[in-house]
């Protein structure tokens, strides 16, 4: 019988916002703005979960934890993405991989890989060698290259379980 396997994708855009911390994969980066969002504004954990999310076969992000709801206000995208975790689990499937690219002018990325490497590693219950974290810029073109947001894209495979 050949395993079950399900690719999704996520996507997310934040624009940069002046008096907010920059959080990235659940690390707080130094930088002179942090992102617009009404949760911690963590585009990296935005699109893991969405990708999570879409190869179980459910909504995105939104519909689980809209910006309209207060308790989500400032929200840890990291609880957010333990939860949505809990959701694919309570569906049978595991997570095999994440591949990540972090789309932004500055700050650096690389630096700051490793630490959200053992976040999502600890959340997601897998390997870090098993989440790949990359950056690219937009070589100054677009709102990206204009230094007015970062954007994110992941990709994650899951497997359904065997005792599923």
């Amino acid at each position: 019988m050949k395993p079950e396997i399900r690719i999704g994708i996520g996507f997310d855009f934040h624009p940069f916002a002046r008096d907010r911390q920059l959080i990235l994969g659940g690390v707080a980066i130094p930088h002179d703005q942090g992102l617009q969002g009404h949760s911690d504004a963590d585009a990296v954990l935005h699109a893991v979960t969405d990708a999570l999310l879409g190869a179980a076969g459910m909504s995105d992000i939104g519909s689980f934890f809209p910006d309209t709801d207060p308790r989500y206000k400032g929200a840890s995208s990291l609880i957010l993405l333990e939860k949505a975790y809990r959701l694919i689990r309570g569906k049978g499937f595991s997570v095999g991989n994440v591949d990540i690219v972090v789309i932004a002018e500055e700050p650096k990325i690389m630096p700051y890989s490793p630490a959200m490497k053992a976040n999502l590693s600890r959340v997601l219950q897998i390997d870090a060698q098993e989440i790949g974290v990359k950056a690219t810029t937009m070589e100054g073109k677009g709102p990206i290259g204009r230094r007015e947001g970062i954007a994110v894209e992941a990709v994650a495979l899951l497997y359904r379980d065997q005792n599923s």
